[in-house]
């Protein structure tokens, strides 16, 4: 089922489809911004309210949370109400997280709304890159995905640079670290008035000439009508997903596939860094100003190395660079345990090795995942089988981020880094195993291809 418009790139409006995934892509990069932010703040919020180790895991994992009781918020509804109307929803919920985090008055109150932000940011995580996935073609569907994981790491990266320079302006430094996503949740949500319905969700709801008018914007009347043939043969006969579908046994794989590919991407450790990197470099003997400026090292070595992925992904291959990141973050883990473990802190050992796990990490499992996601399951179950995937990722991620100050405590940094390794490694084994090539597809060759698997 090759089309031949959709192997040659120039003959696509990449302007409209860049302008329409940069829009949904802002959900990303408030979600950056929302879970990066309270690396931060940790060193003034565990003061303010006197955190121990498990009440500081339960604070900067708080978020989380939201994220697990709002991910089914994502999945039926959008496929009833539409993806762009569910992003619509996640803006509004940024921004009051955002300000009611800069006023909050207690532990609990911090916690409610950095509740509130996690459904914020479940939304985005899920929907941003199935929107872009249902509108861009298959032959640079992957770079156009990626888009989402861009602007998920200059969210971390503006996060990162707003709290260093927010962090010498008094007692109140960590409020307004938090207050300015506001700014950024109002861009999104204007923004998303301007970009079109997902046309696959506008077939499905028997909108076919609002779906034509989006495709023939992205590549001409030829490409939307071969398009919509494909979208409508496969949902042809088909009944609404719901959730008992997830067990039948031709989609078995595809289900365990996208969880287990979630749960490695969270339980990689990488988060560690992202929510911990002050109180990591503090460990080590650093401090909090410098500390906080190497935060912003590893933004930069994020952002450098999402771009070059986005490059990448559709060049070499989802599975080898998942193969390539993971074996580059064992390598990388086992050297950081090592520092600890002989605290060889001098120079800039610790930092270059964590660099080279954030480089690795940017290159290949952190957009890698999503686009493999949101490409993985057939049309009558893509909304509610992202919500499951995006429901074991954020467990995944709460349980990394609660359980690390604890491991911090018990085992010792060296062999929580090594831990991370034997993860990385196991991971490793299973994108061998288990894990196929997507790239060049479209979404229908691929619902072929896997349900066959």
């Amino acid at each position: 089922m090759n089309v031949q418009s959709d192997t040659k790139v120039p003959s696509f409006n990449t302007t409209y489809i860049f302008t329409i995934s940069m829009v949904s892509a802002l959900g990303g990069l408030l979600f950056g911004f929302d879970i990066s932010v309270i690396s931060g703040t940790i060193p003034f919020i565990r003061q303010v309210f006197h955190l121990t180790e498990v009440t500081l895991g339960w604070a900067v994992s708080s978020a989380l949370i939201g994220c697990i009781l709002g991910t089914f918020l994502a999945g039926a509804p959008s496929d009833k109400f539409g993806r762009r109307n569910l992003l619509i929803v996640s803006a509004v919920l940024f921004a009051i997280s955002a300000i009611g985090v800069g006023l909050s008055w207690s532990l609990d109150s911090f916690v409610i709304f950095r509740l509130i932000g996690g459904l914020g940011v479940v939304m985005a995580s899920t929907l941003s890159p199935v929107y872009i996935a249902e509108i861009a073609p298959a032959s640079i569907r992957g770079r156009f995905v990626s888009l989402n994981q861009l602007t998920i790491v200059i969210g971390i990266l503006a996060a990162y640079f707003t709290n260093y320079l927010l962090a010498d302006i008094g007692p109140n430094n960590w409020r307004w670290m938090y207050a300015t996503e506001a700014a950024p949740a109002l861009l999104f949500f204007i923004g998303l008035f301007f970009v079109p319905e997902s046309p696959r969700w506008l077939i499905k709801r028997g909108r076919e000439d609002d779906a034509t008018s989006i495709f023939k914007n992205v590549g001409g009347i030829k490409f939307a009508n071969k398009v919509i043939d494909d979208i409508k043969r496969s949902l042809a006969n088909e009944n609404k997903g719901r959730l008992r579908d997830l067990i039948k046994p031709e989609l078995r794989f595809v289900v365990i596939l996208g969880i287990v590919l979630a749960v490695f991407q969270q339980w990689c450790g990488i988060n560690v860094i992202f929510f911990y990197a002050p109180d990591i470099f503090q460990k080590a003997g650093i401090g909090i100003h410098s500390a906080l400026f190497r935060t912003i090292l590893i933004g930069v070595v994020n952002l450098t190395f999402t771009i070059l992925a986005m490059w990448l992904v559709d060049k070499v291959g989802r599975k080898k660079l998942l193969l390539i990141g993971a074996a580059g973050m064992i390598v990388s883990y086992s050297l950081i345990g090592i520092c600890f473990f002989f605290h060889l802190f001098g120079g800039f050992y610790l930092i270059l090795l964590v660099l080279f796990a954030i480089a690795f990490y940017a290159t290949s499992l952190a957009p890698v995942v999503w686009v493999l996601i949101s490409e993985i399951y057939p049309n009558r179950i893509r909304g509610i089988a992202m919500s499951v995937a995006t429901f074991f990722l954020w467990v995944a991620s709460f349980l990394l981020t609660l359980t690390f100050p604890i491991l911090q405590n018990s085992i010792g940094d060296a062999y929580t880094f090594w831990l991370y390794a034997a993860i990385c490694l196991a991971g490793w084994l299973f994108v061998v195993v288990f894990v196929p090539e997507t790239k060049g597809k479209s979404l229908e060759e691929l619902e072929d291809l896997l349900i066959k698997a």
